[in-house]
């Protein structure tokens, strides 16, 4: 049965081109999208501006944050400049060589990659500068100010049809993509506990390696 347009679910998943964790979600949302109606969009939060100021970090961590300033800055340029479709593309497409491929998050990195999404080369250039990071620190607190204090990548926002309220939450946090059924059940559980307003948090600790699969999902 095709579900009338006004009744498709609206998610915004807030992501961080450098975050392991995020890219797993974004491509178990893809799947569902895939499976079921849903109208699906990429925004950008930073995990450079959630640890601004820190001084707590390990050296790994500190390497990693100070590292994605460049591809944030790209991605929200590149979303303010070419619209959603376009961030989407180009978020795909540092996943593929970030998190697929092991690479680094440097200039040539991104050059490659926004030759991937078909967008100009020369977006690379605000990578090295601060003249989108109002734009960021504005994206960023969107996706994150609703699910409150000690949240990261990824997050994501609901609306289950237009007019209700929009739900936010921090994750889910995946190990590894589930598909078909898997999928669905459990973005039909996301959208239970978050349409029940009692609901604040389930969790426990993760006991396997993340594994990313090689072939991408559309």
């Amino acid at each position: 049965m095709t579900m009338p347009p006004d009744a498709v679910p609206q998610v915004d998943v807030f992501v961080d081109p450098v975050c392991p964790f995020a890219w797993i979600t974004s491509r178990w949302l893809a799947e569902v999208e895939r499976l079921r109606p849903l109208r699906l969009t990429f925004q950008v939060m930073s995990l450079s501006v959630l640890n601004d100021g820190r001084d707590d970090l390990s050296d790994f961590y500190r390497d990693l944050v100070d590292r994605a300033w460049g591809t944030a800055r790209v991605l929200v340029a590149a979303q303010d400049h070419h619209g959603p479709e376009a961030t989407r593309r180009l978020y795909e497409a540092f996943g593929r060589r970030l998190h697929l491929q092991d690479r680094r998050a440097d200039q040539a990195l991104i050059v490659e990659a926004l030759h991937a999404a078909g967008l100009p080369s020369d977006l690379a250039d605000v990578a090295d500068t601060d003249a989108w990071d109002d734009r960021l620190r504005a994206s960023h607190h969107r996706g994150v100010d609703p699910v409150g204090d000690e949240v990261g990548t990824p997050v994501v926002h609901i609306r289950r049809t237009p007019g209700a309220p929009t739900v936010a939450l921090f994750g889910p946090v995946l190990s590894s993509c589930p598909r078909g059924h898997a999928a669905l059940q459990l973005w039909d559980a996301i959208v239970a506990a978050a349409s029940t307003p009692q609901f604040f948090e389930l969790k426990r600790s993760r006991d396997v390696p993340l594994s990313f699969e090689e072939e991408d999902i559309r």
